[in-house]
């Protein structure tokens, strides 16, 4: 089983309660799901949120429109997968953020696809450099991967993101980035700020009707006819974290 984990919680120092925040009438945790179902790869999907009071209104939301959501940690990840992973046993799982409203499920079929026809234990279409833009993101990788993350990474920064245990351990396990046909790093699609969701709000109203399922190659298209909404949240620098001290060559990081 290939199952797909968005790990979501409530709070938020940037942005308080962004998985909720509405657009054409539902949740942007809701709009990503729908474009997350639209994977041909991925057999299930699980909210992987915290234990934290807060976060009761996220299960309230996956209990109402029928999509399990199972809790751990606040700021463990590792953890919080691994009870996942315990309770519903996939042979791969396809983690991202709640933050990547805007997922294309054809990148997240790519992804997942790469995974599988190639030797490689974790695939991902995020490093430096980078050529996806933030909020367009997954990473792939086996729960016997995942489990190994559980037992050794001690570092805050690889239990809370789980990641970047994977891209300090490049003498260890083999990895690959999937890059873009070219370099649309610039554009920022991450919903971490008031003005990401002005932005992500936008591009929803502009092409969500039409065709609920619009692509990432629609979506550059459409900021490239309207510079002023892509600019909107232009001055965000990205957040490469752990990433500013990798040196990453070619498609191995």
């Amino acid at each position: 089983m290939i199952l797909g984990i968005i790990a979501a919680r409530i709070d938020s120092s940037r942005l308080p309660g962004k998985v909720l925040l509405e657009i054409c009438g539902k949740t942007t945790l809701e709009l990503m799901l729908e474009r997350v179902k639209r994977a041909k790869t991925i057999d299930k999907i699980v909210v992987a949120t915290s234990i934290k009071k807060s976060n009761d209104v996220i299960e309230e939301l996956c209990n109402k429109i029928g999509v399990e959501c199972i809790r751990g940690p606040e700021n463990d990840l590792v953890t919080r997968c691994k009870i996942v992973c315990d309770k519903i046993k996939p042979d791969i799982i396809v983690k991202m953020g709640a933050d990547s409203t805007l997922i294309d499920p054809l990148v997240i079929d790519k992804i997942v696809n790469t995974f599988l026809t190639k030797k490689y234990d974790f695939v991902s279409n995020y490093g430096i450099p980078k050529t996806y833009p933030e909020g367009c993101t997954a990473d792939v990788y086996t729960c016997t991967t995942l489990n190994e993350a559980y037992q050794e990474a001690k570092k805050p920064s690889e239990r809370e993101h789980i990641t970047p245990f994977f891209w300090n351990r490049k003498e260890k396990y083999r990895l690959y980035r999937i890059d873009y046909k070219k370099d649309i790093s610039n554009y920022r699609l991450s919903l971490d700020y008031e003005e990401d969701y002005i932005v992500i709000k936008s591009i929803f109203e502009a092409l969500y009707r039409k065709n609920p399922y619009f692509s990432l190659e629609d979506i550059i298209i459409w900021l490239d006819l309207n510079p002023n909404i892509a600019k909107i949240n232009s001055h965000i620098p990205a957040s490469q974290g752990v990433l500013k001290s990798l040196k990453i060559d070619d498609d191995e990081f």
